[in-house]
């Protein structure tokens, strides 16, 4: 039995001085030391032995069972030593070798830069920032703004409808207006925020309202499905149409240069009477619509004029829609709507509008 025991020893030093790491020395500990291992069941069996054998194996197997344990031990510590060494020769850092660069940080695409320097225009001139929902019902996207059911300019913006359900037959209401039909689109315009800035708030009332339009247009150079608008209301006192032009002609200057003029053509939109078109004297020619070297100006088209927006004088018929605080006998108002790409694109002198939405790093990063 005793020779056992010193057996048993013997081979498990030999294997705890090659463990290679921790996770083997405690396999050993299992096998040599655990409640299964050969020398623990000789330790239960002593009470089994002879009583002139109990003490002699007794005190060799509990010296075995030390002389294990604190070879485990030692062996414990000389791996956990040797990883840490490891580690922090694997960790070492060479303060002779040049930094790592800092990692670019990102920046405003031009659209948002855009769209925040029309902002900051207005908000000078005292207008508020407001926000509508992309997913409009159809009342405000054409209807409230003088666009009923069959009228040809619907045709035009017609878009991307959500409810896809036969359209109900218009019947006029109280007011001798037809009403829009239910049915629910991505709006085609920011205009929609006109009323609803309206129904939120009695006059007096300036606010501008960035966003997302969607038209089913084809994808080209100067179309695209979706785009960015920002529109524009002011509705108060005595206001006019030369209050419009004034406002226009100094947001104007402030997007392109204080040198920048203006002027006013007669045009047409549904939901303002009478309606302009907005040209800005053009940058590249100064107006004149030749180059340097006395060449037609291809920005212009030889002009000498780039046309930005379009405005008007609020229709009346729009205000009906607004039952509380907007009389159509008595309130007077202008808006405004351009387009952000557009915009850009004359100030950048950007030539496709597939540019804006390609992701090209080329193309992002001359704006960072």
């Amino acid at each position: 039995m005793l020779k056992r025991i010193e057996s048993l020893r013997a081979e498990a030093s030999a294997a705890i001085a090659a463990a290679p790491d921790a996770v083997a020395l405690e396999e050993l500990r299992v096998r040599h030391l655990g409640r299964k291992s050969e020398l623990t069941r000789l330790l239960r069996g002593i009470a089994e032995l002879e009583p002139a054998e109990r003490g002699p194996v007794g005190a060799a197997a509990n010296a075995a069972r030390a002389a294990l344990e604190g070879e485990l031990a030692a062996r414990r510590e000389r791996l956990e030593a040797a990883e840490i060494e490891g580690s922090l020769a694997a960790e070492a850092i060479d303060v002779t070798l040049p930094g790592t660069p800092p990692v670019a940080v990102g920046h405003l695409n031009l659209l948002t830069r855009t769209r925040r320097e029309i902002e900051d225009v207005f908000v000078g001139l005292g207008y508020r920032v407001m926000e509508g929902p992309e997913v409009e019902h159809d009342f405000y996207n054409f209807t409230a703004l003088n666009h009923p059911p069959g009228h040809p300019a619907r045709q035009a913006q017609d878009s991307f409808y959500i409810d896809p359900e036969t359209l109900p037959e218009a019947v006029v209401n109280e007011r001798g207006l037809p009403p829009g039909p239910t049915d629910v689109l991505l709006r085609t315009h920011t205009s929609p925020m006109q009323v609803r800035g309206m129904e939120a708030q009695r006059p007096p009332l300036f606010i501008v309202v960035p966003g997302a339009a969607y038209r089913r247009d084809t994808i080209d150079a100067t179309h695209l499905p979706m785009f960015h608008q920002v529109e524009g209301l002011a509705v108060a006192e005595g206001i006019s149409l030369a209050d419009l032009a004034g406002t226009l002609d100094h947001a104007a200057k402030a997007l392109f240069g204080p040198e920048r003029r203006t002027r006013l053509k007669p045009d047409y939109f549904p939901f303002t009477e009478p309606s302009v078109q907005v040209d800005v004297s053009c940058f590249a020619c100064d107006g004149s619509g030749r180059l340097a070297g006395g060449e037609r100006d291809p920005l212009c088209k030889g002009t000498g004029w780039i046309e930005i927006l379009g405005a008007g004088m609020v229709d009346p018929n729009v205000f009906g829609f607004v039952e509380d605080g907007y009389d159509p006998e008595t309130t007077q108002g202008f808006a405004f709507g351009m387009g952000i790409e557009r915009i850009a694109m004359l100030k950048h002198g950007i030539p496709d509008l597939r540019l804006f939405v390609e992701s090209d790093v080329r193309f992002l990063e001359q704006f960072a």
